[in-house]
């Protein structure tokens, strides 16, 4: 344990730590209207793109993180006007744009003279070796995903929800979903240092299935998925430097296997929420033949009984045994 702490000390796992943090907040900020808009795969596809970015950058020399970035951007752009057009064969040339961009990103990378070892590093992520360059950059591109995504999430929420609805109110549609395309980009090139290209998607989506498992609102999903992504960031890098010394553990993939479990943990909670709200749910009017007397119950209700009240009408109703019902006079209404 004593060489876990001196490990936590160094300068390369406190840049990681750094690192992980803000990835762990941006991905989930813009994840969230991805999944809300039945978009969760967007980050995959330009994940894919992007790793021409990287390519380029090697290639020409440059920072391998803004060439991704512009890249990214680009090919983020393409897919909203793609999927805004909606032509029949869209899915193929998103398709062919996805491959594309991975086939091309090998390709440019040989000719740059590197090794496939130096491009896994951004397909898998490669956070313990991020530079304090990197982290500032990572940094800077987090803040301005989390400021636009919360400050911005009155609008974005209206356009991801129900686009008519925005446009009768008087928003512009067509930029909120290239900002949100925008955004996702910069999130996929965030996160390529931490997870990796190949799996920035996980990060900007499983928190968000996770939240929302057990939130109802808007807002509270998007808040716990942030809390969840950054923990599952944290925590992945975490778990692997300490099993590092037993075994090689790569952190990306450990940050993905962490959200994925806090997800199948999260699963049964959300099942057993949703059947208590459904209980909780006030009873539709209906006629009294929809109603069962008893002469006698058991059981007394009241305010201390222990039992779930349902407001129902001008009375409520206690949640027992699998049934509702409610005293009326001398008899009981069965529902």
């Amino acid at each position: 344990m004593s060489d876990f702490i001196d490990l936590l000390g160094l300068p390369f796992m406190q840049r990681a730590m750094l690192a992980a943090i803000f990835t762990g907040l941006a991905a989930p900020a813009i994840g969230t209207y991805l999944v809300q808009r039945r978009l969760a795969l967007m980050g995959d596809g330009i994940g894919h793109v992007a790793v021409t970015g990287v390519a380029i950058g090697l290639l020409t020399g440059t920072s391998p993180t803004w060439t991704a970035v512009l890249v990214a951007i680009a090919g983020a752009i393409t897919i909203e006007v793609i999927r805004e057009r909606g032509h029949a064969n869209g899915d193929v040339a998103l398709a062919l744009l996805f491959y594309g961009g991975l086939a091309g990103g090998v390709l440019i990378t040989g000719l740059a003279n590197e090794s496939g070892a130096t491009l896994q590093t951004y397909l898998f992520g490669s956070i313990t070796t991020i530079s304090i360059t990197d982290v500032i950059v990572t940094m800077v591109l987090a803040a301005v995903v989390v400021l636009v995504g919360l400050g911005l999430a009155p609008q974005l929420f209206a356009v991801a929800q129900d686009q008519e609805f925005a446009k009768v109110a008087g928003l512009n549609i067509r930029f909120y979903n290239l900002l949100v395309a925008v955004l996702a980009a910069v999130s996929v090139t965030v996160a390529m240092r931490t997870v990796g290209l190949l799996l920035v998607s996980a990060l900007m989506v499983v928190p968000v299935a996770t939240a929302q498992q057990l939130s109802r609102s808007f807002r509270t999903t998007l808040a716990a998925a942030m809390v969840l992504g950054t923990v599952a960031s944290l925590g992945g890098l975490l778990l692997s430097a300490y099993a590092s010394f037993h075994a090689r553990v790569a952190p990306g993939p450990t940050i993905v296997l962490l959200a994925l479990a806090c997800f199948v943990v999260s699963w049964p909670v959300g099942v057993w929420l949703r059947s208590r709200r459904r209980l909780r749910q006030p009873f539709p009017v209906v006629g009294a033949t929809a109603h069962h007397t008893a002469d006698e119950h058991p059981h007394e209700h009241g305010e201390d009984c222990g039992h779930v009240a349902v407001p129902h009408g001008d009375h409520v109703d206690y949640v027992h045994d699998g049934h509702r019902h409610a005293a009326h006079g001398r008899h009981y209404d069965e529902h």
